[in-house]
């Protein structure tokens, strides 16, 4: 199935998309949150270890997955008409074979925590490998994306105190109104296509109104963090954490304003740091209260 040559690991790199590592932060953002929102400080090493390898290796495999499952799409797709698998450089089982062996890597990782982590596990996968599939009928599959994105929130919860609180469970709600914010930018980059292709994305369903979703999507992911932090009883340092997140919204809302493609995609990269942003404050709040 594989050949360990250095030209295939590298086609292999490009599947993952490891040459474009803002699909990797920008699971890894809300990962982070958790493990030291969890920790009220820095979390154990180990568990530090798992999350972020974890995160990198189920970004990987969903790459994979996604252009598996989107590979009679992408060709139709200028942005996308290139990928390696699209190309032919690379078979499809080639790319299961990928997905299968980082998601057992990734599993291998989670032996040593508890059996509620492993339990979320198994959904955690099972979001993984469903999502790209959702494009064919949920009308904002940008949704579901989120709850995959963040599942990271509720596992590092899991692992580190055993329980989900409350707090927990409105992180998660608020990484999925941030993944509609910053995937409706990435959306609108193809919605051309999108439509010819019959595809459902949440730019198509919010049509004319898709920029006043993106900000209302925005302001809904501040207002739960807000409240989340409440509940965690940060202060000043998040609360400025949250305002400067807020201006990077705003920016992104600015730059998407005549729905230009290069914009809204600059928009949907520049997201990193709004998640870096929010993770400032936590950081500050737990590590050094």
């Amino acid at each position: 199935m594989f050949i360990f040559s250095k030209t295939r690991l590298g086609l292999y790199a490009k599947l993952v998309r490891l040459d474009k590592p803002i699909g990797i932060l920008l699971l890894l953002w809300p990962t982070l949150w958790a493990l030291f929102a969890a920790s009220d400080g820095w979390p154990a090493w180990h568990i530090f270890f798992i999350y972020v390898t974890g995160t990198v290796l189920m970004r990987s495999a969903g790459c994979a997955l996604n252009d598996y499952f989107d590979r009679d799409v992408d060709i139709h797709v200028k942005r996308t008409e290139s990928r390696v698998l699209t190309s032919g450089l690379i078979k499809p089982k080639e790319a299961i074979g990928v997905a299968v062996v980082l998601g057992l890597v990734s599993l291998l990782l989670i032996i040593p925590l508890n059996g509620l982590t492993w339990a979320l596990a198994v959904v955690a996968a099972v979001l993984a490998i469903t999502y790209p599939l959702f494009k064919r009928f949920f009308a904002i599959p940008q949704a579901y994306l989120g709850i995959a994105f963040g599942f990271g929130i509720p596992m590092a919860f899991a692992s580190i105190q055993n329980m989900i609180p409350l707090a927990a469970w409105l992180m998660l709600l608020a990484n999925v109104s941030w993944a509609i914010a910053y995937d409706t930018e990435y959306a609108m980059v193809d919605r051309d296509d999108d439509i010819r292709l019959g595809l459902k994305t949440s730019a198509i369903t919010f049509g004319r109104y898709d920029i006043f979703f993106v900000g209302l999507s925005y302001f809904l992911t501040i207002f739960l963090l807000a409240i989340s932090g409440h509940l965690f009883g940060w202060g000043l340092a998040y609360w400025l954490s949250l305002s400067c997140a807020s201006l990077i919204a705003m920016t992104h809302l600015y730059w998407i304003r005549d729905r230009e493609r290069m914009a809204c995609f600059k928009a949907f990269l520049h997201n990193t740091w709004f998640g870096c942003a929010v993770f400032a404050g936590i950081f500050v709040e737990t590590v050094f209260h």
